[in-house]
């Protein structure tokens, strides 16, 4: 890939990209807020500036060597702090389920909305203006990335989203199981990687779904504002 294309890449994918992790752990933090837990909020995270959100590795070096190796940048935001013992015990397990799920659905939402205004966009843009182009692409990427990032942290391992929604389902010997199975986590996603690099995308067989489920939408919200 040469140096202009990298740097359409990376003007393509960053607005949907830093709004994407953004919106995602802003969404942690305010429904924390919710649940009686302002840990982010005083810490200055509860904000959708996403200098706040900035992880040195994940924000900044990983997507850049992902568009460098030809592919979409891909990844992740510093997480948000939650402090679970501001959660009530009556209401513990539903606030760390909502925490937890509300990352994903912020993704999912906002993923959701790019696909309707891209549709928007399609439908009363001139086609012979020359931003329509590439705003639709930028748009396109925004879907993308949104339907990857909340699939992909729905994946109920440690420590992703999907592990704490199902942690609350568990208890007594299971939970404590399953709590030790996150030690095992750098090695099951070093052998997705060594997969992937072999050709075999087990990764991909989970999130393909949802990534379909984006693939459509823009089609299907023309058809509905036709």
């Amino acid at each position: 890939m040469d140096i202009q294309n990298i740097l359409f890449t990376i003007a393509r994918c960053a607005p949907g990209f830093l709004l994407a992790i953004t919106v995602h752990e802003y969404a942690h933090g305010r429904v924390a807020k919710m649940f009686g837990d302002t840990t982010a909020e005083r810490e200055g995270r509860l904000s959708l500036n996403p200098a706040v959100h900035i992880d040195p590795m994940g924000t900044i070096v990983w997507p850049l060597v992902s568009v460098f190796m030809g592919w979409m940048a891909f990844g992740w935001a510093k997480p948000v702090p939650v402090s679970t013992s501001n959660f009530s015990r009556a209401h513990f397990k539903k606030a760390l389920f909502w925490v937890s799920f509300a990352g994903p659905l912020s993704n999912f939402i906002l993923g959701t909305l790019s696909a309707l205004v891209m549709a928007i966009v399609y439908i009363y843009v001139p086609q012979d203006l020359s931003f329509q182009g590439h705003f639709l692409s930028m748009l396109q990427y925004s879907i993308f990335i949104n339907f990857i990032l909340g699939a992909f942290n729905l994946i109920p391992i440690p420590p992703l989203d999907g592990s704490r929604m199902v942690a609350v389902f568990l208890k007594g010997e299971a939970l404590r199981k399953y709590e030790e199975f996150a030690r095992f986590t750098p090695m099951i996603f070093i052998g997705i990687i060594i997969l992937s690099m072999n050709g075999v995308h087990t990764i991909g067989y989970v999130l393909e779904p949802f990534v379909s489920v984006g693939r459509v939408l823009p089609a299907l919200f023309v058809s509905l504002l036709q």
